[in-house]
């Protein structure tokens, strides 16, 4: 399975400017897509459940303080397993994602997520996985795969971003579906480069999500 790097984003930046004349003056504008996959997995997950729905300013201060209860270190999951919700919620968390970040290192534990093997599995095969964690969605497994994994074949045709640009640049009335989204990459050539397309229609809104 192909992993974004400079080389790959060379490739796809020439290939999707070939096939696809609308996205071509924004690949030119952006220049080559700049995600790099992160081999820290759990980290990137418990981080990503942290940041949901925040500030980076606001996420990050959390994960700060969340550290420092550890003495500064990022914890494992059997030492998140030592804490309860009320503690990570005077740290800042919800209780909700309080709860989701003890059950993500309860799978962990349990071997019900296994990092070790996830870049053996398919896309759908890792997004089953991850969203069995409560607090984890198919948004949230897209830019796992995406950001965290370097995939370069993931279309994230729920991320409001991508349907907004994709209305935006394709002259839609409104939002794209799913169903429509899917349709326009396969239209317009983006496989097997979806991750990279959709950066790159992130970046006609001046706007890149990030986990």
């Amino acid at each position: 399975m192909q992993r974004i790097n400079e080389t790959t984003a060379q490739e796809a930046a020439r290939y999707l400017a070939a096939q696809d004349p609308i996205l071509k003056p924004v690949i030119e504008r952006a220049g080559l897509c700049t995600i790099r996959p992160n081999t820290d997995y759990y980290q990137e997950l418990v981080d990503a459940i942290i940041s949901q729905q925040l500030s980076v300013h606001a996420a990050r201060s959390i994960e700060t303080r969340f550290r420092n209860l550890f003495g500064g270190q990022f914890p494992t999951p059997e030492q998140i397993l030592t804490t309860d919700i009320e503690t990570l919620r005077a740290l800042g968390f919800s209780r909700a994602k309080a709860a989701y970040v003890l059950d993500l290192a309860q799978h962990v534990v349990d071997g019900r997520v296994r990092f070790d093997h996830l870049d053996t599995l398919t896309n759908d095969e890792v997004i089953a996985e991850l969203t069995a964690v409560k607090g984890i969605g198919v948004w949230t497994a897209h830019m796992f795969l995406m950001f965290c994994m370097g995939r370069t074949d993931v279309l994230p045709v729920g991320d409001l971003g991508v349907r907004n640009g994709i209305r935006d640049l394709y002259g839609f009335k409104d939002a794209p579906t799913p169903q429509q989204i899917t349709e326009l990459a396969e239209a317009n050539g983006w496989h097997p480069y979806e991750s990279i397309a959709s950066w790159y229609v992130w970046q006609s809104l001046n706007n890149e999500p990030n986990l």
